[in-house]
């Protein structure tokens, strides 16, 4: 269908991903990429919703503290960002998210009536990618829009194939580490829930000494794309954590809905059923589970358990973890 404006045709940045061989391990996105408005005049920022809503998510900031907090929550794909504005101005505004290791890859794109050099050039050694003059053109600033975020998606390809395991395609240990401090920072700035599940294959030296190595690398390849499969939310990520080892990270997930979700995970698993003959479980493949949260009911912590930070949150699910094979396998462990 066209856009009722013949010169604005609709686009959809997801097909950068739908035609690799890649598109299932990036999490590439489903949804309308998000674009967030930083202006003080509301009609500025009602004519950007006007040219944007057909085909993103439109968040709106009318200062620059505000902008820069919604970018900390919750990242948007790009960024237009006025120059001039009361308190701080656009140029603090962008030297202050290209500080920011967490928001240091957001595409930055003034929008402003004073075009002139000097300006232009103070904009983009602050850290934009584009300088677009008020009043604007719809069809230009769509035009600029959508090439920036291709190749803010191309860049973010690339860097998250860094962060694969190289055998199974989940994440890697080296990407687990860094979300969950970002995670763990924002639960405590939110004081929000946020679980981990720690889990391995049961009998996974049996399985490699029965089956053989190159049997092993399938059976976990298998595991990771089931326990990938399971986790729906797009904040959720499960992550190669060593060997047969695997890990995923819950954020706003309370500690009886992680329960919920290792359940899940060990029965999906259990369902696929691989094949494993010296397993003590079943005939197929398990796995274990331990699940810890960042705040939990008094039910859930045993005396002298406490998860102060993120190291301490690893390891109450890995005791937990020990528990549960302590206690037959193939189940979760909570408490």
């Amino acid at each position: 269908m066209r856009h009722p404006d013949p010169e604005i045709q609709p686009f959809d940045l997801t097909m950068l991903y739908n035609d690799t061989p890649i598109a299932g391990l990036l999490d590439a996105p489903r949804g309308k990429p998000r674009l967030l408005v930083v202006d003080d005049q509301p009609i500025n920022i009602q004519v950007m919703y006007q040219i944007f809503a057909a085909d993103f998510q439109v968040f709106m900031a009318t200062s620059g503290a505000q902008a820069l907090a919604i970018c900390k929550d919750n990242p948007p794909d790009l960024v237009l960002l006025d120059v001039v504005m009361p308190g701080m101005d656009g140029f603090e505004v962008c030297t202050l998210l290209k500080a920011d290791e967490a928001t240091q890859n957001i595409p930055v794109i003034f929008v402003t009536a004073h075009n002139d050099a000097a300006q232009e050039t103070r904009g983009l050694e602050a850290g934009a990618v584009d300088f677009i003059a008020k009043p604007v053109n719809p069809a230009v600033v769509r035009a600029r829009v959508k090439t920036h975020l291709t190749l803010k998606f191309q860049s973010d390809i690339m860097r998250k194939l860094v962060f694969l395991d190289g055998l199974t395609g989940v994440y890697n240990r080296r990407y687990f580490d860094q979300q969950l401090a970002l995670e763990w920072a924002r639960s405590a700035r939110h004081d929000s829930p946020l679980s981990v599940i720690l889990l391995d294959v049961d009998f996974f030296k049996h399985y490699n000494d029965h089956y053989g190595h190159q049997a092993g690398d399938d059976c976990l390849k298998q595991v990771a794309m089931t326990l990938k499969a399971s986790l729906k939310r797009p904040a959720d990520l499960v992550a190669r954590y060593g060997g047969e080892e695997f890990i995923c990270i819950l954020p706003d997930t309370a500690f009886d809905e992680a329960m919920t979700m290792a359940r899940q995970l060990e029965q999906q698993v259990r369902a696929r059923k691989i094949p494993h003959e010296k397993s003590a479980v079943a005939p197929f493949v398990t796995i274990s589970l331990g699940v810890a949260a960042r705040s939990e009911p008094d039910v859930g912590t045993e005396p002298g358990e406490t998860v102060n930070d993120s190291n301490a949150l690893i390891a109450l699910a890995d005791a937990r973890l020990y528990r549960a094979k302590s206690s037959g396998r193939g189940r979760a462990c909570g408490g």
